[in-house]
């Protein structure tokens, strides 16, 4: 049967059919095939055109889209909320992925549309003597000292599974991540056979589920890890703790969704309902983590090797800090994951109400390894609603070394923010496994757009650090971002936050509440909160 979705143009091919039958008897049919013939056109050139995924999933009926831009959920955004409002990505933040993706003019004209004088605008400081800077490759050494070290670029694709987004978006992502020299994110779901096709760098992150390493029983298997591991294609391994837009949640995959392509990638039966566990089965304490940070960097031949997670509990993050010092095993790196990162479905709740946001806890994360002067030892990403350069600039100010992101790619491939991930009807075949919509989306085309928007956003950051003097990001510091807090007051993020010295954990516990209340009741052995802390932090509460 016909999707529904045809209707439209299929309605106007059948009505120019008709009224060509009619001619020349009436003057009625002679404007009828005028008519629905244009129509029927315009549809045919719709599917014939390559360009655009909308256009071939919805022939005609998706210029009432660009036309008028008011279907569906969009009548919202684009009639009632003004360009700059995040919900959760504003018009203006997607018309410069949308421009810089098809390497378009992207500059404004007449002036900001910000509130400059409203609480929360922030700016970074410019300099009367820019820098002149050759390259926009900005190249951050990750591993290094291990066997198989890699040079990260300071903008990636953060993880998403094949399974959530479809076959063509995947080969589009990895063949713009190639082009461009930085890397692409497998997401939990492993590595299908869609990221090895154009060889694009990969991070593979592994979940609780193990998949990609797992056995029949779901437990972690050290040969098919290693067989994997060992693809040239992979640089670097990333355990996946949890994720920012629904922490502390396992997952099922229904029987109906494992497809012989899924079951491939993840090392499961076909057909066969899929689960993964809320918490890891191959270590129970943090010394337990590093200890299997370090099997896996060894199993992999000395690759890069680290882990991804969202702030929750400060005692447990303070737990894996501590057994970095008692065990010296340090992961290569952490992916700080914000509770403003995005996902193709999870209740409201957790999307709205749990974890930390992405600032809160990489400074956390990052005064923590400082504190303890191991800051040199462990590089730090940031992730969560990045898509400019100076989202980009701001995280590296607080503490990143490089930055990735999820939804900033998907617009880069055509995503137009639906919101209809979790049903399996993405209009542009980014986020869904239905093979006539995703056969909409040319991966060629999409791949160049992905390499546009990383060249053009980095781009973008070479400018503004030359503009502020710099010649690298890593030289970004919090003194030179400015948030204003009020009407009449503004701040430096330096004196805006509360940043540890060097080694001062080595010393004792400095005058930061989250470190006096829990710091001293972290244990490196265990990930079990302790009451008396969470008692004491009431108190100082009230």
């Amino acid at each position: 049967m016909l999707p529904s979705r045809y209707w439209p143009f299929a309605t106007c091919l059948l009505l120019t059919v008709a009224a060509g039958a009619a001619v020349p008897f009436t003057p009625l049919a002679w404007w009828g095939l005028g008519v629905f013939g244009a129509l029927s056109l315009v549809g045919i050139w719709d599917l014939a055109q390559r360009r655009q995924a909308l256009r071939r999933n919805y022939p005609l009926s998706s210029h009432f889209r660009y036309g008028l831009e008011s279907i569906g959920p969009e009548i919202r955004q684009y009639f009632i909320e003004p360009d700059t409002l995040e919900t959760p990505f504003s018009r203006q933040q997607r018309a410069i992925v949308y421009q810089r993706a098809k390497d378009v003019l992207d500059k404004r004209p007449f002036g900001t549309q910000r509130d400059v004088y409203g609480d929360d605008y922030e700016w970074i400081n410019h300099s009367l003597q820019p820098a002149k800077i050759e390259s926009h490759d900005f190249r951050i050494a990750v591993g290094e000292g291990r066997a198989q070290p890699y040079a990260a670029s300071v903008f990636n694709i953060s993880a998403m599974s094949f399974g959530s987004l479809s076959a063509n978006a995947v080969r589009a992502l990895n063949a713009g991540a190639k082009r461009g020299g930085f890397y692409h994110d497998t997401g939990e779901g492993s590595i299908s056979r869609y990221h090895r096709e154009n060889g694009g760098d990969l991070v593979w992150e592994i979940g609780s589920g193990y998949f990609g390493c797992r056995d029949g029983e779901g437990n972690f298997d050290r040969e098919a890890f290693r067989r994997n591991a060992g693809d040239p294609q992979v640089k670097m391994i990333e355990l996946k703790l949890s994720q920012g837009a629904k922490p502390g949640q396992g997952g099922i995959l229904p029987a109906a969704k494992v497809s012989p392509e899924i079951a491939e990638a993840r090392g499961v039966p076909v057909g066969v309902e899929c689960h993964s566990p809320a918490a890891h089965g191959a270590f129970s304490t943090p010394i337990g983590l590093l200890a299997f940070i370090d099997e896996l960097r060894t199993l992999s031949g000395g690759k890069p090797t680290g882990f991804k997670l969202a702030v929750g509990h400060p005692w447990e993050w303070f737990a894996i800090a501590k057994a970095m010092r008692e065990t010296g095993i340090t992961p290569d790196f952490i992916v700080v994951d914000g509770a403003e990162g995005g996902t193709g479905a999870a209740p409201l709740e957790f999307t709205d109400h749990v974890g930390a946001p992405m600032r809160e806890a990489l400074m956390l994360v990052h005064n923590t390894l400082v504190g303890l002067d191991l800051r040199s030892r462990v590089k730090v990403a940031a992730a969560g609603k990045i898509v400019t350069a100076f989202d980009i600039a701001r995280a590296m100010a607080l503490g990143a070394d490089w930055c990735n992101a999820a939804r900033g790619f998907m617009f880069a491939l055509g995503c137009i923010q639906s919101q209809s991930c979790h049903t399996d009807r993405c209009p542009t075949g980014i986020a869904t496994q239905d093979r006539s919509r995703q056969a909409a989306l040319d991966p060629a085309d999409k791949a160049t757009r992905v390499y546009n928007f990383h060249r053009n956003t980095v781009v973008a950051l070479k400018e503004l650090l030359a503009a502020a003097g710099l010649t690298h990001p890593s030289q970004l510091g919090p003194e030179h971002i400015v948030r204003r807090v009020s009407s009449t007051e503004v701040r430096s993020l330096a004196t805006l936050h509360r940043f540890v010295p060097q080694g001062r954990l080595l010393e004792g516990v400095p005058d930061h509440a989250v470190f006096q209340v829990f710091w001293d009741k972290a244990r490196p052995d265990s990930f079990g909160a302790p009451p008396e802390a969470a008692a004491m932090m009431a108190s100082k509460l009230r």
